[in-house]
């Protein structure tokens, strides 16, 4: 499960409703504050959560990238947590339906190439996103995959997504939720409030299906590297999802700029925010000046270790 600390977010951030031609989708959309003549970044950013997460994932990184000039979205993909099944008569939880759903997002945002991150299983689907429309300029501006492997998940993690599967079409969510719940007893009460509150409002489907894509998950990475779209990999440590070096090895075969971000763990936009907040904005100047590295399939050279500034 997706980790979070804190419920806190900027006072500028409003909860909306995106109508798109795949149905609504609920989101939380932060305007920029701080402007481009002051060396804000100026662009649109789209945040996509992983597995049994949801947009409030990212509420530790919205004060930040918005005072650096950036609007944000992070948006609750089909089957999570306040979007439901998006209105749809017979909602599809298939990778290509999720992909048509996330450019569906775009054109109802409305402002250009967004910056596209994804956050664990959020960053199979930004890819897969990217891939299925080659890199569309006009859609995308780049790609951040945050702490998401070239393939399959661990074999710790292959137990427990199998364990899911197991009783997740003979147990309710309700059931459930002793088994899945974070018993960390530094977590905050409201907190806990709000994680067992987006895991009942899950659709069970969505869950079952996401578990057997990261289960079956397939290494695109030479067909990302064959695409013209400036790439960042960001790994926080340590990390028992995706082996971090295994993480960097997909990074170095990208050529993609490449982010480690120490004491992150899985979780880096909610254990060390400022360092996320940081080499993301930093990417993404990187992207306006037109010095970014990791645009495959222009840039060979290999990727290095740079520090969480991203230099």
């Amino acid at each position: 499960m997706s980790q979070l600390l804190s419920l806190e977010g900027p006072e500028h951030a409003r909860a909306v409703r995106l109508r798109t031609e795949r149905g609504v989708f609920a989101a939380l959309d932060v305007p920029a504050l701080g402007g481009s003549a002051e060396g804000g970044v100026g662009p649109t950013a789209l945040l996509v959560p992983g597995f049994m997460g949801s947009k409030e994932d990212f509420l530790p990184l919205l004060s930040g990238l918005s005072e650096g000039g950036v609007r944000v979205l992070a948006v609750d993909g089909r089957g999570q947590y306040e979007t439901g099944d998006g209105g749809s008569v017979e909602p599809s939880y298939a990778r290509p339906d999720l992909v048509e759903d996330l450019v569906a997002v775009v054109g109802a945002i409305g402002a250009g190439p967004v910056h596209l991150v994804g956050h664990s299983y959020g960053g199979s689907l930004v890819r897969a996103a990217v891939l299925d429309t080659a890199g569309d300029p006009e859609l995308w501006a780049s790609v951040t995959l945050m702490n998401f492997g070239p393939a399959g998940v661990s074999e710790g993690q292959q137990e427990r997504l199998r364990l899911l599967l197991s009783v997740v079409g003979s147990m309710t969510l309700a059931d459930m939720w002793p088994f899945v719940r974070n018993d960390d007893v530094d977590t905050p009460a409201d907190v806990v409030e709000f994680l067992e509150r987006r895991w009942l409002s899950n659709v069970p489907g969505q869950l079952a299906a996401a578990a057997e894509q990261m289960l079956n998950e397939t290494d695109e990475t030479d067909r990302l590297a064959g695409l013209s779209l400036p790439t960042c990999v960001l790994s926080g440590t340590p990390d028992e999802t995706w082996v971090p070096e295994g993480v960097e090895k997909m990074a170095r075969e990208l050529g993609a700029a490449f982010v480690r971000i120490e004491g992150g763990g899985h979780s880096p936009n909610v254990h060390r925010p400022a360092e996320t907040v940081s080499a993301l904005l930093g990417f993404w100047r990187s992207c306006a000046d037109g010095s970014a590295r990791g645009v495959a399939g222009r840039r060979g050279a290999a990727a290095r270790g740079v520090d969480a500034a991203g230099r």
